[in-house]
């Protein structure tokens, strides 16, 4: 993920209402390199600070799950996670992972996380978990109510009593990622492995390791990489499955309110597979 400086910053537009690649480069004393490819939600290109660091210029596209990712990388102040070196709403400025390879390895990315979870101080002004998964359970029975996907009832009910009542049974509340997938954790020089990308909560952390338990490829039945993960962080396998039954079910109903289908079926398949290691 490195290249050489470029002499002079790059044009690029960012999203509306944000300052542009330029503007932050003058303010903050860069010279940006060429932007990564991929990503939905952001721009993103290598950068350097006028001491020479590289870095990552980020402007995200305004949303709700970006709102919060300064604050959970400057409240990390870079234990395990990408250190933050400046922000402007959702313009931040991050340090660069080098080589920057996506992790592939369940333990090791178990113990990262667990690392992670840091009981978060007052006042953060994060969402907490049990609001967001209170909302997704309404929004789950509005999208079967009005799109009729012709999903298992009963499955779906289970995925909306899981949302609801698994966050107010937590033995206790942590910073979350919130989207902690093998491609958010980068091989790094300052650390083996850092994080990136939160979409951070406050909360119960059997949440977080599904997108990891899923995404992990491995050899290991989806039984066995449960047991895994919960030596690892100190969770139990019965509290991370349920977590990825309740995360499963809401995903197919969104991607039903996008029309998607044939992922929305593959989902449900999963939370299926899912309620039966319950």
């Amino acid at each position: 993920m490195t290249s050489s400086p470029a002499t002079e910053p790059t044009q690029h537009s960012g999203p509306p209402g944000t300052a542009t690649p330029a503007d932050l480069a003058e303010r903050w004393s860069l010279t940006l390199g060429t932007p990564y490819e991929g990503g939905s939600c952001s721009f993103t290109a290598r950068a350097w600070r006028a001491d020479g660091t590289p870095a990552v210029l980020k402007i995200s596209d305004p949303h709700r799950e970006a709102a919060g990712e300064a604050t959970a990388l400057r409240l990390w102040n870079g234990h395990h996670a990408a250190r933050l070196y400046e922000n402007d709403g959702f313009a931040l400025l991050i340090e660069r992972c080098d080589p920057g390879t996506h992790l592939d390895d369940l333990v090791t990315g178990a113990a990262l996380l667990r690392e992670l979870w840091i009981t978060p101080p007052a006042g953060t002004g994060l969402e907490t978990l049990a609001d967001v998964t209170a909302e997704w359970a309404d929004l789950v029975e509005t999208r079967m109510d009005t799109h009729r996907p012709g999903f298992d009832p009963g499955l779906v009910a289970l995925g909306v009593k899981l949302l609801r009542e698994l966050p107010a049974s937590a033995s206790r509340d942590v910073l979350l990622h919130g989207d902690f997938n093998p491609g958010n954790v980068l091989a790094a020089q300052r650390e083996p492995w850092l994080a990136i990308d939160p979409k951070p909560m406050t909360g119960d952390p059997a949440y977080d390791p599904w997108p990891l338990i899923e995404q992990t490829e491995d050899d290991h039945t989806l039984a066995d990489r449960f047991t895994i993960a919960a030596e690892t962080l100190g969770e139990t396998p019965h509290r991370l499955t349920a977590w990825a039954l309740a995360r499963t079910v809401e995903s197919a109903l969104w991607c039903v309110s996008e029309d998607d289908l044939d992922d929305a079926a593959e989902e449900m398949a999963t939370a299926r597979e899912l309620a039966d290691l319950l």
